[in-house]
């Protein structure tokens, strides 16, 4: 991975041990030694049908059978869930570059995100850019940056109003992708593009302006003006559907994020005076990254592999269907050198632990 760093922040180049030369070298033994591609196969292929068709088939669905309100409302929630899935596993994988060794290919299946409200570009530089090289670090990684709502680190600024977050957070979670449609994508352009921030090629203010806008106006016909048009059913109705299908898509993938970085066991640290940080970033990956429920197989499939995020952080390039086999040789290599391999063994284990920790922040600090 090409780490993309900027005065303010340096990782170190120190690596004394060769920790991550010798994990590299172990991983791609592997893939060599077993004569297999680091992108995905038929399984993420058939999961990729799998996910569209929960996503879209109950959008169909609506539209064209004659079926009680009731029956509507499970269908939006399946919705939700199906949104998520494409997120974690297609769109995911895609805008990574580990979908296919085809770049159009991964072109592509990133593009699903533009059914799921969000933008390609803006994606790429929080998530690829922003959170993959600052993982944890405050001020730099926004996936840490909630506003003044929620407080998940100590660096950042503590209100009253926090010492009950961990009771309303999860109540906010939802509102994830809900965002990307109405406001997230034209703050978050404005802001990449004047600070010139990038994932490959910076696009021109015009072209990135007129995706946005262009996209978020078919999106609103597939999914409001068109049901409007062909349903017999209240417009306050279909709103509501509208919110129901990203709410839960937005709490499922919400948590799936927080459980690997915001959790017990997890660094947050912050640059020295000078701007550099102790570790080297593959170090720093392992401080700051927690995996869970790796044995769960259910976990495992529908979570796109982000239950193994101390792997995905590492290797953001390997396909997520290659993770479970890959992290036996990520948990040796970083026992072998005494570094930690942050996991929790069941999901809900998981969630307690991020909750202790919302509380946490939540509490006044002493002075």
């Amino acid at each position: 991975m090409k780490i993309m760093t900027t005065p303010q922040v340096r990782f170190s180049k120190t690596d004394s041990a060769k920790f991550f030369r010798t994990l590299n070298k172990r991983v791609n033994n592997y893939f060599k030694e077993n004569n297999i591609k680091r992108t995905g196969n038929w399984k993420l292929h058939l999961k990729t049908i799998t996910m569209f068709s929960l996503f879209l088939t109950p959008y169909f669905l609506i539209l064209t059978l004659d079926i009680s309100q009731w029956w509507m409302l499970l269908l939006t929630i399946i919705m939700g869930v199906g949104m998520a899935g494409v997120g974690m596993n297609v769109m995911h994988d895609g805008n990574h570059g580990s979908y296919s060794s085809k770049k159009w290919i991964n072109k592509l299946m990133g593009s699903s995100l533009y059914i799921m409200a969000g933008n390609v570009y803006n994606w790429q530089v929080q998530h690829n850019v922003l959170h993959h090289t600052y993982t944890n670090i405050h001020g730099h990684d926004e996936d840490m940056d909630a506003g003044r709502v929620i407080r998940f680190t100590k660096h950042a600024k503590w209100m009253k109003m926090h010492k009950f977050q961990q009771y309303y957070s999860v109540f906010l979670y939802g509102l994830l992708t809900f965002n990307w449609a109405i406001t997230t994508d034209f703050k978050q352009t404005k802001k990449y593009l004047a600070r010139k921030l990038a994932y490959g090629k910076l696009p021109s203010p015009l072209k990135q302006w007129s995706t946005v806008v262009i996209t978020k106006i078919i999106y609103v016909l597939i999914w409001i003006v068109i049901p409007m048009v062909f349903m017999d059913i209240a417009w306050w109705k279909i709103l509501l559907g509208f919110f129901i299908m990203h709410y839960v898509a937005g709490l499922i993938l919400s948590i799936v994020f927080q459980l690997a970085h915001i959790i017990e066991g997890t660094e947050m640290p912050l640059p020295d005076n000078t701007g550099n940080m102790k570790n080297t970033w593959a170090i720093h990956q392992l401080f700051t990254t927690v995996n869970f429920s790796t044995k769960n197989k259910l976990v495992n499939w529908f979570t796109g592999g982000l239950n193994h995020q101390v792997e995905h952080h590492i290797f953001p390039n390997i396909s997520h269907i290659h993770y479970t086999k890959i992290s036996k040789i990520v948990k040796q290599t970083a026992l072998e050198f005494n570094l930690p391999y942050n996991e929790y063994k069941t999901t809900r284990a998981a969630i307690v632990s991020h909750f202790k920790h919302l509380k946490e922040m939540g509490m006044k600090p002493a002075l």
